[in-house]
């Protein structure tokens, strides 16, 4: 059931509330910016999951012949599931409006990252994987424990009470955690170094959904900060 905007009256930094979809505990809010955040998503999702991937020619040193990288049938098939999956994630994500909700995305879309290079037969792919999970999981610390220092600060996770809300200094602490957690979670500067190898690989659909989810991801977290502060 889509709620109309009358019953929950609210401004966001992406506009006026069009309406809510009441999911149980998951409350997904829409507003111009949000949806047209899902849709290029969703629209991008369904591309990867049409597309195939490239095959990559690489230069041999020393030697006039090229190597060619291809992606096989069985790694096809997972990277482009877990693309599928991140996509649909990353598309839960900007029209969430439950803080906690967004941190479980976050996390899930951080996970699927490394899950779509992981039958990758490279080694510096899989050590920039591997590099980008240990700083992932460093900074889960921080992005959860941010959520519930605010949940401890002011009662709700909800965005919708959050942003009526006055920020006290336990909540732009809580805030301050969990931008250092987005920002190690996606893989964004300054842990972009991290995860760059992780791009040099076949497979460009599958690619474009980590750099898709990261920056939107990006995106959304400013939006939801700027509600909690302000």
């Amino acid at each position: 059931m889509i709620g109309s905007s009358d019953r929950m009256d609210f401004v966001t930094p992406g506009g006026n509330l069009l309406g809510f979809i009441p999911l149980g505990d998951i409350v997904l809010y829409i507003t111009p910016f949000n949806l047209f955040l899902f849709a290029v998503l969703i629209g991008f999702t369904i591309l990867i999951a049409l597309s195939k991937p490239e095959t990559q020619v690489e230069a041999t040193m020393h030697y006039l012949n090229n190597t060619e990288v291809k992606v096989g049938p069985k790694e096809f098939k997972q990277r482009r599931f877990l693309s599928i999956i991140c996509g649909i994630a990353s598309a839960g994500a900007m029209i969430t409006g439950d803080l906690f909700n967004f941190t479980l995305f976050m996390a899930l879309v951080g996970i699927l990252n490394i899950g779509i290079v992981s039958a990758v037969k490279q080694t510096t792919v899989l050590n920039s994987a591997f590099n980008y999970g240990l700083i992932a999981m460093m900074c889960s610390l921080p992005l959860f424990g941010g959520a519930a220092i605010i949940l401890a600060a002011t009662g709700t996770l909800s965005l919708a009470v959050l942003s009526q809300m006055p920020a006290s200094p336990m909540v732009v602490f809580g805030a301050v955690l969990m931008l250092i957690g987005i920002l190690g979670e996606s893989g964004v500067a300054p842990f972009f170094a991290s995860k760059a190898e992780m791009f040099r690989t076949a497979g460009s659909p599958f690619i474009v959904i980590i750099h898709l989810s990261s920056l939107f991801i990006i995106v959304r977290a400013v939006e939801i900060l700027l509600m909690v502060l302000w």
